[in-house]
């Protein structure tokens, strides 16, 4: 079971939110909170696997929360409606597992939270676009590995061609989906294309 905190200073929204996410078998909300500084404390005291930030709260914002909670084992997933680059950035200096905008689809809301829980890292795509000004985020290598599994090259197949362990390789795929918020290789693959950055 997904044990949730959810901190969003606007009632209706803290109430449906709770609702839709109680409504997945898997998950169960623990703790809500209307500011920052609440929203702290229901973490240290119910330990749960996650907690879902609004940014603008009163007290103490959601990314000033977030930077209080990095290293606590609690993962942090702001939900908010400012598609603001600098907020991107800080989230992402405090540690934040996930970003996502309030007008993103409800089931992507329970899956993103399913996929950072896999250990992953989750990015609304408009503001990777933006914070790497539709640039390659990805190193020489990191490229290589990507071009390698386009081809449908597995973990075992590119650590023998690129003379690496499976765990190296492991950690440069773990690191391309996180530089371009995706969730797994097609997706990698899929939004590489789409850039055009395979040249």
């Amino acid at each position: 079971m997904i044990r949730i905190v959810i901190a969003e200073d606007q009632r209706m929204l803290l109430g449906a939110l709770a609702s839709l996410l109680d409504l997945e078998e898997d998950m169960e909300v623990v703790g809500r909170a209307s500011n920052g500084e609440d929203a702290v404390k229901l973490v240290h005291l119910h330990k749960p696997d996650i907690c879902i930030m609004d940014i603008e709260m009163p007290v103490k914002s959601g990314l000033e929360a977030a930077e209080e909670l990095r290293g606590c084992g609690c993962k942090v997933m702001i939900l908010t409606t400012f598609a603001r680059p600098g907020y991107f950035e800080r989230a992402l200096k405090a540690g934040a597992h996930g970003y996502l905008l309030k007008d993103s689809p409800s089931e992507e809301l329970a899956s993103s939270i399913r996929s950072i829980m896999a250990g992953r890292r989750i990015y609304a795509s408009e503001l990777v676009d933006e914070a790497y000004g539709q640039e390659n985020p990805l190193t020489e290598r990191e490229k290589e590995v990507l071009l390698l599994i386009a081809d449908g090259k597995n973990t075992k197949e590119i650590a023998s061609q690129l003379f690496l362990t499976t765990g190296t390789v492991r950690n440069y795929i773990s690191t391309i989906l996180d530089k371009l918020g995706v969730s797994n290789r097609i997706e990698a693959i899929m939004r590489f294309k789409e850039q055009g950055w395979f040249k």
